[in-house]
């Protein structure tokens, strides 16, 4: 299945990237990035000449008939673990899973966001990933999609053909942090400056509120800009905005284009 899809999605997509350097060659490493589009877990993967492991909705992988199967063989082919996401234990299930991925040495990706941006703004981060980045002891890569939400908007099953981004950040060593993934306080500290760090990657709006909030809101009648306006213009954390424009292409386009 992988063989199959890799080559059509690089031919959709024609990726370009910046950073691939900051990806370490071996050991655990959690990529936490922005999240634009479904398409973010097919495109991130075809950057990267390790193998990232994503968690996804058990459903995805229970389907029946043809359908069902190729669904099914087109998530595990991108690296995508199952996990049960419904009830009260959910996000410790996904926790637990990408802390065992981390442990035995693979690349995690991991959205802080926990849903898609439904409007192309960056939005706050659940405290999720700082957990994890301190209970594996692992660095934490900030990644950006550029352009993903322009090629698949939210409600568009089939994303045209066009170029999209991935800007990889420095590692963000958390270490200093070790054994005070219980304080809340430090949670939110670490998860904001993962947050300021994609947001300087993306030149995104940050917007103070959870993505699920915001498209709870648009879904009763809002309109995105209402209900971004309140909350938008500043940064994670309470800092001041980076002056960032949404990166393009590279101009090397030999050494950091992939397709």
């Amino acid at each position: 299945m992988k063989a199959i899809v890799g080559p059509l999605l690089r031919l959709m997509f024609r990726p370009w990237v910046r950073g691939l350097d900051h990806v370490p060659e071996s050991g655990g490493a959690i990529l936490a990035s922005n999240h634009l589009a479904v398409i973010d877990s097919f495109v991130l993967p075809l950057v990267l000449s390790r193998k990232i492991r994503f968690i996804g909705k058990s459903e995805y992988f229970t389907g029946t008939g043809i359908k069902g199967r190729l669904k099914a063989g087109f998530f595990r082919g991108v690296g995508t673990i199952p996990v049960d996401r419904t009830g009260g234990k959910a996000s410790e299930a996904a926790l637990r899973t990408g802390l065992g991925v981390l442990q035995s040495g693979n690349l995690f990706g991991i959205y802080p966001e926990g849903t898609r941006s439904p409007d192309g703004r960056l939005y706050r981060g659940k405290t999720g990933v700082a957990r994890l980045a301190l209970e594996a002891g692992v660095p934490v890569i900030p990644v950006a999609m550029i352009g993903t939400n322009i090629a698949q908007p939210i409600g568009k099953v089939i994303p045209k053909f066009m170029r999209v981004g991935v800007v990889i950040g420095e590692p963000l060593d958390f270490s200093r942090y070790h054994g005070m993934e219980n304080d809340r306080f430090i949670l939110r500290s670490v998860t904001d400056e993962i947050l300021y760090a994609l947001m300087s990657l993306s030149g995104q709006e940050y917007v103070d509120m959870y993505a699920a909030t915001a498209k709870a809101r648009i879904a009763a009648g809002h309109t995105a800009e209402e209900v971004a306006s309140a909350d938008a213009g500043s940064a994670p954390g309470g800092r001041t905005a980076p002056d960032v424009q949404v990166p393009g292409p590279p101009q090397e386009e030999d050494e950091s284009s992939v397709g």
